[in-house]
């Protein structure tokens, strides 16, 4: 039998089998699945697999606890972003060779930051309950490490775990995903306390008993929010949101954009025509052309729009540079009035590496290699984002694909209003392609993510995807309208109201970043007073 005395005294491969298998586990908490009580007996082992490195020398313990951290690692991103694997399939001919650095060599490399934080943790380890402290702060801090430097990549952080209940998730309105996390890894690692190292029984059955009660009061507070707050809806609008589930060997074929127009169109004006709709939606890279360069497109979309009804689309737009033949392409956000006007555009401002631009991109393309989008030169990133003014609606914060999943970058810099006060926007516009991962646990990932954003903002989001899942989700996280992955259709819903401007809109990240900066001193002064007595 498997106890926590073997784990603490594990060696060799055992000890690595037990990590790999306790990280490969956890993935389960994720969506689609979100069974996070399964962190609750994942997570102790990888505390077990730690406390058996204190009788050895300092070095060698750091050594022990960064590759029980990384092998943990390992087993969760493999099993969590198998799916980004799917993306080299649908070009097989150009990029199959490059599956396996997607599916074994990115988990490797995101593996290293809980490794890291597995260091750090046992810097700060103790023989008593207070190591949960010291392993939850410094997986945390990984945890945001890791969302952040080399462009960030924040997927399946452990906070998510919790979010995955909406009344868990409500207080992502004050603390966000590094709260979340925090209280994640705190929570579900502290039924480890129950069995210290060498006997240690002092407050051993505290950090057990806080966690059932801090859990208890964040599923009670969170069910309140969500009874007792009512989210109107913007007069006077009517929102269609199109999902063509166009298959994405097809989407950036130039000699499928009759096709690809057909279906765009004849998709928009099923249920009964455009009659009543207010603003029709349209996902991320609709075209495989420029609509500049294709007025017979426009032509087409004038004509299906009635008289004031406006078009949201992706689209990429391109830009003249001055002494150069090639042009600025970026990946936009394109508003299209009933007279074939444009009236505004947004462009992404954080680019996907390897999808869309490489990082050396003359030298790695003088090599021959290419992002998945094929587009040579790679997208051109805009400086910062703004809001997106669309005629009939209140202001949109646009966020392409997985801007999404950067909770501190949704936000822009500086909004003023005509008053010169702080300007709040209206809702969250995530447009997005996820057909490029197929019908995988990647889009649920994405969708619950961005479900996220508009708890922690106080804002209503509108996602609208190429194959699922679209949906209008209000700004506590409930959903009004969805359409499932793998369906082809459209949703007509009105737009929620915002709420007034949560914790987390008006301070950022200062409120979570002093709760895990107190978490680590905690643990710092616990580890400290261990060293003294």
């Amino acid at each position: 039998m498997l106890t926590p005395e073997r784990l603490q005294a594990a060696s060799g491969r055992w000890r690595a089998l037990a990590a790999l298998a306790a990280g490969g586990l956890s993935a389960l908490a994720m969506p689609p699945f979100g069974l996070w009580p399964v962190l609750a007996l994942t997570l102790p082992v990888l505390v077990f697999l730690i406390d058996g490195t204190l009788d050895l020398p300092l070095r060698r313990a750091l050594r022990a606890s960064f590759l029980a951290g990384w092998l943990f690692g390992m087993g969760y991103f493999v099993a969590g972003l198998w799916w980004i694997g799917q993306a080299f399939l649908v070009q097989a001919e150009v990029f199959m060779w490059l599956m396996p650095f997607a599916v074994i060599g990115l988990p490797a490399a995101l593996a290293v930051y809980t490794g890291l934080g597995c260091v750090l943790a046992r810097l700060l380890w103790t023989r008593g309950p207070g190591r949960i402290l010291a392993f939850a702060a410094a997986l945390t801090l990984a945890e945001t490490a890791r969302g952040t430097l080399l462009t960030g990549f924040p997927w399946n952080d452990f906070g998510y775990a919790l979010a995955t209940d909406l009344r868990f998730a409500q207080v992502a309105s004050v603390i966000g995903l590094i709260g979340l996390c925090l209280v994640t890894l705190a929570c579900l690692a502290s039924p480890a306390a129950l069995f210290s190292p060498a006997g240690e029984r002092r407050g051993r059955h505290v950090p057990l008993g806080l966690a059932v009660g801090l859990l208890a009061a964040l599923w009670a507070g969170g069910q309140w929010r969500l009874a007792t707050t009512e989210i109107g809806t913007v007069p006077g609008v009517r929102l269609r949101l199109m999902q063509p589930d166009l298959p994405q060997d097809q989407k950036f074929r130039y000699d499928a954009r009759r096709t690809v127009m057909d279906l765009y169109l004849a998709t928009s004006e099923s249920q009964g025509g455009l009659a009543g709709v207010t603003h029709l939606f349209w996902p991320e890279s609709a075209f495989p052309f420029f609509l500049e360069r294709e007025p017979e497109a426009l032509a087409r979309i004038v004509a299906m729009l009635p008289r004031g009804t406006t078009l949201i689309t992706g689209a990429a737009r391109y830009q003249p540079v001055p002494g150069r033949e090639r042009p600025d392409v970026f990946n936009a956000v394109r508003v299209i009035d009933s007279e074939g006007t444009i009236r505004g555009n947004a462009d992404k401002v954080h680019l996907v590496p390897f999808g869309e631009y490489l990082p050396f991109q003359e030298t790695l393309e003088a090599m021959g290699l290419e992002a998945l989008t094929r587009l040579r030169g790679g997208f051109a990133a805009a400086t910062s984002r703004s809001l997106l003014a669309i005629p009939g609606l209140p202001d949109a914060v646009p966020l392409i694909c997985y801007e999404a999943i950067f909770p501190d970058e949704v936000m822009p810099a500086s909004s003023a209003g005509p008053d010169g006060a702080e300007a709040r926007p209206g809702f969250l516009l995530n447009l997005s392609n996820d057909a490029w991962f197929g019908l995988t646990p990647g889009p649920y990932q994405h969708f619950e993510q961005s479900r996220l954003r508009a708890i922690e903002q106080g804002l209503p989001l509108v996602r609208v995807t190429n194959n699922g899942i679209s949906a209008i989700v209000d700004p506590l996280g409930r959903i009004r309208a969805i359409l499932p992955l793998g369906v082809r259709g459209v949703l007509d819903d009105s737009l929620p109201q915002a709420m007034s401007a949560t914790p987390y809109a008006s301070f950022g990240m200062v409120i979570p970043w002093m709760l895990l900066l107190g978490c680590l001193c905690g643990a710092l002064v616990l580890r400290l007073r261990a060293m003294h007595v």
